[in-house]
């Protein structure tokens, strides 16, 4: 979809946590007017509405893919209805904005990658990490050719684990653990700084037995909430990535070290958002943190998201790469169920979904 207006008219379908995260990225971007919420709870549902000035509320996602007057959709749902309200929205002829993961399994990315092209509409999963100021920078970095090339990187995802609610912790729901809900994020972000992810050799387990929430109910969770992966990228860096659900502190979102042949780049630690250690392309020895941008959180995504749906800048590849995210987690599993280093599986969308 290319429009020239100003304005996109978007609805909401979905109104949990993440939701909050994608009204205020499109309130900061501009340029786009949230006409309807959707979400199961009546009363959070109005809530949340009044607080980002959105004029209607429903209770089902139907309700949002009949009106005429909406033009794309973020969809903030649990994973278990990615694939039916996306192929009915995309059926709808709206474009998606569909959150991470995009699904519980390959073979439904497949699906809705494929509904999709069939309706001609433009579909994006939203990776919210790559959007950091200090991930574009590093990819400039990277880019520019004076740190020579990667040769090993460490990825860390930790947090507290959801406690919001229990579908998190089920696989029926999600299709998988941590690996899913949170170490998407890493695997992504590692494709799209460093390079495609070949091979992986891994191990998972679940060492939380049961998790309170937050309106204290107590739940048993039969999924992993610990995982680290080797991963062997193309050309030969290999990266270690652990993720995990039960570290009180947690870290800020992720934690990434790169190691390059001329330096060495350091994202969201205790350096800092970035820290690089590069004496050719610094001038001088010592770590420097490179000063960044200050832009609203999210901004800088749904900027971009409303930019392609007017036309402005080509469409991205973040359906596939949401494909490709699941293919490295299922690699995961492979792996961590054999004992055995596993082959990443064709992201090609077009091959024959199951």
């Amino acid at each position: 979809m290319a429009n020239t207006r100003e304005i996109i008219r978007i609805g909401m379908i979905g109104a949990g946590y993440i939701s909050e995260y994608h009204l205020a990225g499109l309130a900061a971007a501009g340029g786009a007017e949230v006409r309807v919420l959707m979400g199961r709870r009546p009363d959070r549902v109005a809530a949340l509405a009044r607080r980002f000035h959105i004029p209607d509320v429903v209770t089902d996602y139907r309700a949002v893919l009949d009106r005429p007057d909406i033009e794309a959709v973020v969809i903030a749902t649990p994973d278990d209805t990615h694939e039916e309200i996306s192929v009915a929205a995309a059926a709808a002829g709206k474009s998606i904005l569909l959150q991470k993961p995009m699904a519980r399994s390959s073979a439904e990315c497949r699906r809705i990658i494929a509904a999709a092209r069939r309706a001609g509409v433009h579909l994006q999963v939203s990776f919210m990490h790559r959007y950091f100021e200090e991930v574009v920078r590093t990819r400039e970095l990277l880019a520019g050719g004076k740190l020579g090339p990667v040769f090993a990187a460490r990825m860390r995802n930790a947090t507290p684990g959801a406690d919001w609610n229990d579908w998190f912790f089920f696989k029926d729901r999600v299709g998988g653990g941590v690996v899913l809900q949170l170490g998407v994020h890493g695997i992504d972000l590692i494709r799209h700084v460093i390079g495609e992810i070949e091979s992986v050799m891994a191990k998972v387990a679940i060492l939380r037995r049961e998790r309170r929430l937050a309106d204290g109910r107590t739940v048993r969770p039969d999924s992993e909430d610990h995982a680290h992966a080797i991963y062997r990228l193309g050309g030969g860096p290999l990266a270690s990535h652990e993720i995990t659900w039960s570290e009180v502190q947690g870290c800020d979102r992720f934690r990434l070290e790169i190691y390059c042949a001329e330096g060495t780049l350091w994202l969201r630690t205790e350096r800092g958002p970035l820290a690089v250690y590069a004496p050719a392309l610094m001038g001088s020895r010592g770590w420097f943190l490179l000063e960044l941008p200050s832009r609203p959180f999210g901004e800088r995504q749904h900027a971009d998201w409303l930019d392609i749906l007017r036309g402005k800048v080509l469409p991205d590849r973040t359906a596939e790469d949401g494909l490709a995210t699941l293919l490295v987690s299922e690699a995961i599993y492979r792996s961590a169920a054999t004992g055995r280093e596993q082959t990443v599986e064709s992201a090609d969308p077009l091959q024959e979904a199951h």
